[in-house]
């Protein structure tokens, strides 16, 4: 059988199980088992033992349950009732005012976070009913946080990429510390267009609130300090060598639950409630990325990862060309799967490519954590769009026009990092 017809019918049975409802571990390990045993000769069952039990244990993973912990710990603190007390006086005196509350609150809570989902719940109970109450239109209040959640994914710690760091054997310490120049493009971005429409708009825009003064500003960001110390421990720890990526989240766990403890919300049930939410989260993760390592395994023996990269690189596209097309391919891709899903069932197949085109993988994998942000605000499988279908009763359609600009804008950052791509290496390179 022809490689185009063994991957065709692979293709059917992957989508096929994913129609039916079946979770996307088991069918990214049933298509792998499926295919090892028409395709190949080697026997499935111990490979699948072997593999599973190898990409579990992985000493490196270890850093993805104590970032998801983290994050769970300070959901469940007091910081999303104080960031916009602390975060509204700041912005007063720009155009557009408190709505870069929701980008500034977006790239804080991103980087103690690792999630969308999580910064785009977090931060839309804050801002959404305040905003909506001082008359902010609420186009531009959705889209706005559409977009900004988005940076979950990119600014360090991020979830996403300690998956992409295990699936393409890089440093996630080196890949934290990139992300850090490309998040903050991302919310200048942002926030510049939130700038441009207030000026153009100004009728649009509420009165500000009054007035100031520096001390009393402080004083109402005194609750935003310890975060943001943790956040300098956590990234300071690893971009000075002091500490891996596994050991700079065990010090955002502890310092997490300090924090928690300080704020007054650290309980038995708050404990507890996060232990098990980050517990949930990662074995769905952990079962996700069994499948695919499997996967990719199977995939190896029956050849196709490197037939396909025989083929693409029979094309001659240029690397340029090559990032267009792989961009597209992960936008329609991301229409129908969430972000870690289309990470790990892609890269067996990918990396061969974009290795053997040159390109630097430490760079590709933010360019691949940006492409994903945008599958984040596409229909119909836009985990941000469903998160605030749910806390503002919108129509989906209605979300996810709204966040359409956002979607240019990241368009236009993953430009900038082409024709400047010491936006993501000049870090990594001083480590």
């Amino acid at each position: 059988m022809s490689d185009m017809a063994i991957t065709g019918l692979l293709l059917v049975g992957l989508f096929a199980l994913l129609g039916s409802g079946v979770w996307i571990g088991l069918t990214l390990a049933g298509v792998a088992w499926l295919g090892m045993e028409l395709f190949s000769s080697r026997p499935a069952g111990d490979a699948m033992a072997l593999t599973i039990w190898g990409s579990s244990s992985s000493w490196t993973l270890t850093a993805l349950p104590l970032f998801v912990w983290m994050g769970e710990i300070l959901f469940r603190t007091k910081l999303s009732e104080s960031m916009f007390k602390g975060l509204a006086p700041w912005v007063n005196a720009l155009p557009g005012r408190l709505l870069h509350t929701n980008v500034i609150g977006s790239t804080i809570f991103a980087a103690v976070s690792g999630s969308s989902a999580a910064t785009c719940a977090t931060i839309g109970k804050m801002t959404i009913p305040e905003l909506q109450r001082r008359g902010y239109p609420m186009d531009k209040v959705i889209g706005s946080l559409g977009g900004a959640a988005t940076l979950g994914l990119l600014i360090p710690p991020s979830i996403i990429m300690i998956v992409y760091g295990v699936a393409a054997e890089v440093s996630i310490a080196k890949l934290f510390v990139a992300g850090v120049l490309p998040g903050l493009l991302l919310a200048s971005l942002f926030s510049g267009s939130l700038v441009i429409w207030a000026l153009m708009n100004p009728d649009q825009v509420p009165e500000a609130d009054a007035d100031m003064t520096f001390a009393e500003k402080l004083q109402a960001s005194r609750h935003l300090i310890p975060v943001v110390a943790l956040i300098a421990a956590v990234i300071g720890s690893i971009y000075t060598g002091v500490a891996t990526a596994t050991e700079a989240a065990a010090i955002g766990v502890v310092g997490s639950l300090v924090l928690s403890g300080l704020q007054g919300s650290l309980n038995r049930k708050t404990f507890a409630d996060a232990l098990l939410g980050a517990t949930r989260l990662y074995c769905m993760i952990a079962l996700i990325l069994a499948g695919a390592a499997f996967l990719t395994l199977s995939m190896g023996y029956i050849g196709l990862p490197r037939h396909l990269a025989e083929w693409v690189g029979s094309l001659g596209l240029s690397p340029a060309m090559l990032l267009v097309a792989l961009a597209i391919f992960y936008i329609v891709l991301g229409c129908f799967l969430d972000g870690i899903s289309m990470v790990v069932l892609t890269m067996g197949v990918i990396l061969p490519t974009v290795t053997a085109a040159g390109i630097d993988l430490i760079w590709f994998g933010i360019f691949i954590v940006i492409v994903v942000e945008m599958a984040q605000i596409t229909p119909p499988v836009g985990f941000n769009l469903f998160v605030m279908q749910g806390m503002t009763g919108k129509e989906i359609t209605y979300i996810a026009r709204v966040t359409l600009p956002y979607f240019g804008l990241m368009v236009l950052a993953v430009l900038m990092l082409w024709w400047f791509p010491q936006i993501v290496t000049w870090l990594p390179a001083r480590m």
